[in-house]
């Protein structure tokens, strides 16, 4: 069994592309997003994409506005 120390070591001497798959792929775990279906995945990555949007254009939002706000992001 490597230690993390060895990883994180090999995880350097990937090319980027692997290293960003490689990220992907344990933040979906970690997040749970792994059981998601593939339409699942695709709306949460289109809420994610109108969040960001709104963000990139200087929406701002109380507390309320935000619950509500990530709300019709997740879809809920």
């Amino acid at each position: 069994m490597a230690t993390v120390q060895e990883i994180e070591r090999a995880i350097e001497r990937l090319p980027e592309t692997e290293r960003n798959a490689l990220e992907s792929r344990l933040l979906a775990r970690r997040c749970g997003l792994s059981s998601l279906n593939d339409e699942e995945q695709a709306e949460l990555l289109r809420s994610l994409d109108e969040a960001e949007r709104d963000i990139d254009e200087g929406r701002s939002y109380n507390t309320d506005e935000m619950r509500q706000a990530l709300r019709g992001w997740l879809g809920k």
